[in-house]
């Protein structure tokens, strides 16, 4: 597998979404999936003191298999959790005995959201930590993951010598999020940038309305929305690692197939006007902006908001029973519901949204659109069920 920075591999494995048995991380398959990414040329994995129970079961997967040395092991300092160097000093202890690891390869500041963040945290005596832990050799590279609008990115990009960077990045978002400008501007810089929401949460791949997956069909039945899309990434330069959070072994194989056969420069005009043809087709149906990272989670009240959006949004990407159907599945056919009339309108979600969605709302629309009578009927009989 072609590997353009740092020799690190040009698809990482993202371990937010480790495959799921009965609630919990299902170690078995985790391992086999490992397993076929090593053994197939995937050395970058990226995990998060956040993402429950990730960072533990990755660690304990690669000593298990006396993987460590094979790999590149990037997790995240969640800044907002830390008011000190000790809080920080406390966390990432936490990560290397859970990572069971003496050194962090590439460690990020998660999810920063501008420059004036970043300032306070050298003014809280944080940078002087991490270059401590760099010298120390407990800490190789130090980057950052970002959400927001080109302006505030080349900010940040400006505010320190970065060893690398991660943006979300994908055809939808091509001039929105920190876009290709940013993503240039980093490349000229010499910052390697790591591609996280390839597919934006699989919305470009299952979410896609019927008429963007025809243009996609005409122009090469052979290709998936997921190959176009993966494509498209590694089509420019500036690109160096994407992440997919592959949890089946099909994902895996496919996702390793396509990263084995691209190369740039592939796509030119033709692909160009293809590009175009389906974001006019996407932008028509989508109604709410979301990717499903889950940022917004727990909800005070129990609102799935991301699964919310979702059904949300299959209302008008695909049609109206389909929505609907998920809807009353996903969120009101259970014993705890977290359907969207649950809100109580208290804002912490928009605080952790790096979308920047007005969620609130963005649920009352969902309530008016999809909590009909036909809705209340089915939901008063869940609630006999679940009583």
């Amino acid at each position: 597998m072609e590997k353009r920075k740092n020799n690190w591999s040009i698809l990482g494995f993202g371990c937010m979404r480790f495959p799921v048995k009965s609630g919990r991380i299902n170690m078995k398959e985790t391992e086999r999936e490992l397993a076929y990414a090593i053994r197939h040329g995937i050395n970058y994995f990226d995990t998060a003191y956040v993402y429950r129970g990730s960072e533990k079961a990755l660690g304990t997967l690669l000593a298990k298999n006396q993987w460590r040395e094979k790999v590149v092991i990037a997790t995240k300092l969640p800044h907002y959790l830390i008011h000190s160097v000790e809080g920080a000093q406390k966390i990432f202890a936490e990560q290397l005995a859970r990572l069971q690891t003496d050194y962090i390869d590439n460690y990020l500041m998660h999810m920063l959201p501008d420059v004036h963040v970043w300032e306070n945290m050298v003014h809280m005596g944080i940078l002087d930590w991490l270059l401590e832990m760099k010298a120390a050799g407990k800490i190789r590279k130090i980057g950052f993951s970002y959400h927001g609008n080109t302006c505030q990115f080349i900010e940040i990009l400006d505010a320190y010598a970065w060893d690398f960077c991660q943006v979300q990045y994908n055809y939808m978002d091509e001039h929105s999020q920190a876009g290709r400008e940013g993503m240039e501007y980093a490349a000229k810089k010499g910052i390697p940038v790591i591609i996280m929401e390839p597919l934006r949460g699989g919305r470009l791949v299952n979410g896609l309305p019927a008429r963007a997956k025809e243009i996609f069909r005409r122009a090469d039945p052979k290709r998936s929305p997921a190959e176009w899309a993966l494509r498209w990434l590694w089509n420019q330069p500036g690109v160096s690692v994407v992440l997919s959070g592959m949890n089946s072994m099909e994902m895996l194989r496919e996702n390793i197939r396509i990263a084995r056969s691209v190369r740039v420069g592939e796509f030119g005009r033709r692909e160009d006007h293809i590009f175009t043809k389906v974001r006019q087709a996407v932008n028509q149906k989508i109604k709410v902006p979301c990717t499903g990272c889950g940022y917004c989670q727990p909800c005070p009240a129990g609102v799935d908001i991301p699964g919310v959006f979702r059904c949300y949004n299959v209302r008008y990407t695909e049609n109206y029973f389909t929505g609907m159907r998920e809807y009353l599945m996903c969120t009101t056919m259970r014993a705890k519901r977290t359907n969207a009339s649950l809100c109580q309108k208290c804002g912490k979600c928009e605080k952790h949204c790096p979308q920047g969605i007005a969620v609130r709302k963005e649920l009352e629309h969902v309530v008016k659109h999809m909590e009909n009578p036909i809705y209340h009927a089915v939901a008063f009989v869940t609630k006999k069920m679940f009583r």
